[in-house]
């Protein structure tokens, strides 16, 4: 392991190396404070009151706000005090239920570090953001203290266009990785890493989907097995790890979907070629929650044409009280984007989408759940999916693309909280002097959830 296994991991902003001489001291007249702060909770909670309502999907949305906004009652069941979440800090936050029979658990962070092609090729992302941020040098060097303080056992990156310099630097931490660069003319790809002396490496393939007529990206799928596994379970603690970077191009949904599709098939035919182990999904999905990508994954099948191919991922029509947001870069404003017109699918499209002519609901096998929809969170940082509000911060975009998924048998039990919107307005976009991507990584803590662990 790297260092030492904190309850309240260290964030950048406490490092030794870069001390805080205007850390803000207790107030002593908080009581007005927290007196406004009561009621505005209250009025969340007045305003999230489950409907009187048929409707399956509006019953689940509103339980899950609710569960969110009230993130106490898990902080008094693991006998700490969660403080609120300041400029600059990321916090864990912990499962409502009661994990103290889970034994045996593992950290999974997800992270897209920004290819530094990319953003050298795209100033226009990131015309607000000092050229010393974007340096590389710089940047390798917040993501590798970053990583040492998220003290994951098992790493998914996207953008990895400087594998050879993140693998020198990672098997000092203890670290093997296996890398898929992108086909065609792009430089970066997707890495995994894991800690050798954790984990064991049985099985990995990797997906090129220019062979399937889906564009040039790339996804990884990767069998590992715990080294040393502390309950009496019979059941061998091995699980498929996939990690993925799907197309941007808003307008593709198809190629999107295609993407999501061939990928979730390819996880569970391992899956199931592994004896049926668990399968942890992690990756940049460039969807954001609203999505019919999101509720693809969430509810196992999807109609394709109930939807608009250009609306498929979210990206071209969402609306702030999603959490997403797009910055006009010549003020200091932010809209909404507006709707686009809606139309059909052709058929070359929905083969595409769905792998096979005249088919248009798509289903996967997999019982996926989000591990942060599986804990509860703040209203400043989750929407009401409860995912993050935002994960990826720059000129032109501000919202959630990025996810970590997990099938039955295994349970999140605590997730690293992303940053307040309020707090990453002022930074004016990513990267920055204390981040080093334009994206946040998501980090959690999966524990594997089976009846012999009961005894």
């Amino acid at each position: 392991m790297i260092g030492k296994n904190h309850d309240e991991p260290l964030s950048l902003m406490d490092i030794p190396a870069k001390t805080d001489k205007n850390k803000r001291k207790p107030s002593t007249s908080a009581a007005p404070n927290d007196h406004r702060k009561k009621r505005r909770r209250l009025a969340v909670s007045s305003e999230t009151a489950i409907p009187k309502s048929s409707d399956p999907q509006k019953l689940a949305a509103s339980s899950r706000l609710k569960t969110i906004c009230s993130p106490s009652r898990t902080s008094r069941k693991h006998g700490k005090r969660r403080s609120s979440q300041t400029d600059g800090h990321r916090r864990w936050v912990y499962s409502a239920r009661d994990c103290s029979r889970f034994i045996d658990k593992f950290m999974v962070a997800s992270y897209n570090i920004l290819g530094v092609e990319n953003a050298l090729n795209h100033p226009d992302l990131y015309h607000r953001v000092p050229s010393k941020f974007l340096d590389w040098s710089f940047r390798k060097e917040l993501i590798c203290n970053a990583i040492k303080f998220y003290n994951a056992g098992i790493l998914c990156l996207q953008e990895v266009d400087r594998f050879d310099d993140l693998d020198e630097l990672f098997q000092n931490y203890g670290y093997k990785g296996v890398y898929k660069a992108r086909t065609g003319e792009a430089n970066d790809g997707c890495a995994v890493f894991w800690i050798d002396k954790l984990f064991s490496l049985l099985h990995q393939e990797t997906i090129e989907f220019q062979n399937f007529g889906l564009r040039n990206n790339v996804a990884q799928l990767c069998v590992l097995k715990m080294n040393k596994s502390k309950s009496k379970s019979k059941t061998s603690r091995s699980f498929v790890i996939g990690n993925i970077h799907v197309l941007f191009n808003p307008n593709r949904g198809d190629i999107k979907l295609g993407q999501v599709r061939l990928f979730l098939e390819k996880a569970h035919s391992l899956s199931q070629r592994w004896g049926n182990v668990p399968v942890i999904i992690a990756g940049d999905l460039n969807s954001i929650p609203k999505s019919a990508i999101y509720q693809f994954l969430a509810s196992s099948e999807l109609d394709i044409q109930l939807h608009d191919r250009r609306k498929i991922s979210g990206q071209l029509d969402f609306s702030s009280s999603h959490g997403a947001f797009r910055f006009c870069s010549g003020g200091t404003k932010w809209s909404n984007v507006s709707t686009s017109k809606s139309f059909g699918w052709s058929d070359e499209e929905i083969r595409i989408a769905s792998g096979s002519e005249n088919v248009t609901r798509l289903q996967h096998p997999l019982k996926l759940s989000s591990a942060y929809y599986g804990i509860p969170g703040s209203y400043k940082t989750r929407d009401t999916n409860g995912e993050p509000l935002v994960t990826s911060f720059h000129s032109k975009f501000m919202g959630t693309v990025d996810y970590i998924w997990h099938s039955e048998k295994l349970a999140p039990v605590r997730v690293l909280e992303t940053l307040p919107v309020d707090a990453l307005k002022k930074t004016g976009g990513l990267p920055n002097e204390k981040w080093g991507s334009d994206h946040l990584a998501l980090v959690c803590e999966l524990a594997f959830d089976d009846d012999e662990n009961d005894s």
